[in-house]
């Protein structure tokens, strides 16, 4: 066996080292890519005015939940300058359910006519796609 092994060794070593650099690394990025879920899209969101400054924004989030350690965990909506205005906590991953939507109520104030709306997820924080909506004048 140890033989084999020392003949083996070099074999691999040349074929190895035969192998331009520029493609170890698009084989490291892809490897990488496919090993981690990446940042959480918001792909949809609809916006219902119920109130005086209040709407019920129902919001589809796409993300590759692997589990407890790595899922969407919320979403947020923000003014234009980026204060935040509101946001839905999820409380538990969705692995099975992709993409998913849930809906919360927030408090805009009346002055603000347009709002984004970005998600989080535990590992990569926020990053993925977000939506900008035009509120409509009472």
């Amino acid at each position: 066996m140890i033989a084999m092994l020392r003949f083996l060794v070099p074999q691999i070593r040349r074929r190895f080292l035969a192998i331009p650099v520029a493609a170890l690394v698009a084989i490291t990025i892809a490897a990488a890519g496919s090993a981690v879920a990446g940042p959480a899209d918001v792909v949809a969101v609809t916006v219902e005015k119920t109130g005086p400054e209040v709407y019920r924004f129902r919001v589809t989030v796409r993300h590759d939940d692997s589990g407890w350690d790595h899922y969407a965990n919320r979403w947020e909506v923000l003014d234009m300058q980026g204060n935040l205005l509101g946001q839905r906590v999820l409380m538990h991953p969705h692995v099975d359910e992709q993409p998913f939507t849930r809906s919360g109520m927030i408090s805009v104030p009346m002055d603000v006519k347009r709002v984004r709306v970005r998600a989080h997820d535990l590992k990569d924080g926020y990053g993925g796609a977000e939506v900008t909506v035009e509120l409509d004048a009472p």
